[in-house]
């Protein structure tokens, strides 16, 4: 994202870091609940075969992730494809993601950009906040904050904590509408709270700022000291940061901040016990320090 570019170096003026990736996300909350499909893989194949949109899509995903089978991208891309045609949201996000990063198929921005937009005009979370990246980037389609923002903002009430953190980014830097620190505060926030660790990263750096807030170092370093034990922030750059703030700390200052940060990780694993979320991407991404472009790997099965 122009504007926020990714820190390289410690800065007692942090800057905001743009989460341009296509992410790690909650599933759509409410979704009416369906007869459960066979736990077996031959009778999931079967019903596939017969042309269930929905045992097609979770077929595709266990050769994407190799789950029961051997890893077959080009298999997952069949299946993925033949539940998308028939209509079904999180197959049509999956294979816009597949061609996004040419898994499968030869990457094609402007294919994963369809299908993308498909899956976000059906209401799938997932599939908005990627169409937002998409605009963000400028992929497949020319280059529009304005319509980034409309798509973060609903895939952001619906929950996805990176859409939140980016729209929190577009409304402190006022890229697609008005600058509003109190907004990006806002939605900052609930990404920091719900565990996105570039929330919590661009939340420290809106406290370190006095950006939206009164300045507050013990706050910034709290947030900071959370972000640092995330392995998806590039260069440890929460961890620079950090280090950079406390030196302008008393040790009483370090002492409250970390005591700040250790209840504030309590209350964000709270969150996430009372609110289960399994993500539903077959990619996890991480940001390429370099370039700010995604890349992309595997999700280890755990």
């Amino acid at each position: 994202m122009q504007n926020l570019q990714q820190p390289n170096e410690v800065k007692m003026k942090p800057t905001f870091l743009a989460l341009l990736a296509l992410c790690l996300c909650v599933p759509v909350v409410g979704a009416e609940k369906k007869k459960p499909l066979p736990k077996d893989f031959k009778s999931l194949k079967a019903l596939a075969e017969k042309g269930d949109a929905r045992a097609q899509y979770t077929l595709g995903r266990k050769y994407d992730l190799a789950q029961e089978v051997p890893e077959d991208d080009v298999e997952a891309v069949k299946w993925y494809r033949k539940s998308a045609e028939q209509g079904y949201a999180k197959a049509q996000r999956n294979l816009g993601l597949m061609y996004y990063a040419g898994e499968g198929v030869p990457q094609d921005d402007n294919e994963a950009m369809n299908w993308f937009r498909k899956s976000a005009e059906q209401g799938d979370a997932d599939g908005q906040h990627s169409l937002g990246v998409m605009y963000s980037f400028g992929r497949g389609v020319p280059k529009d904050d304005k319509e980034a923002v409309k798509w973060y903002r609903k895939a952001a009430e619906q929950g996805v904590m990176a859409a939140q953190s980016n729209l929190g980014s577009h409304y402190a830097s006022g890229r697609g509408v008005e600058k509003d620190f109190k907004e990006a505060m806002k939605w900052v926030r609930k990404g920091a709270m719900g565990g996105n660790a570039y929330a919590q990263f661009n939340l420290g750096a809106m406290y370190s700022n006095g950006d939206g807030v009164p300045e507050d170092y013990v706050a910034a370093y709290a947030w900071w000291n959370i972000a640092a034990t995330d392995v998806e922030l590039p260069e440890d750059l929460a961890k620079k940061n950090k280090g950079a703030i406390t030196k302008k700390m008393t040790p009483n200052q370090i002492a409250e901040a970390q005591r700040l940060s250790r209840d504030l990780f309590r209350q964000i694993e709270a969150n996430s016990a009372s609110n289960p979320k399994q993500p539903d991407f077959p990619f996890a991404p991480r940001i390429d320090p370099r370039t700010g472009l995604p890349i992309w790997d595997k999700r280890k099965k755990k």
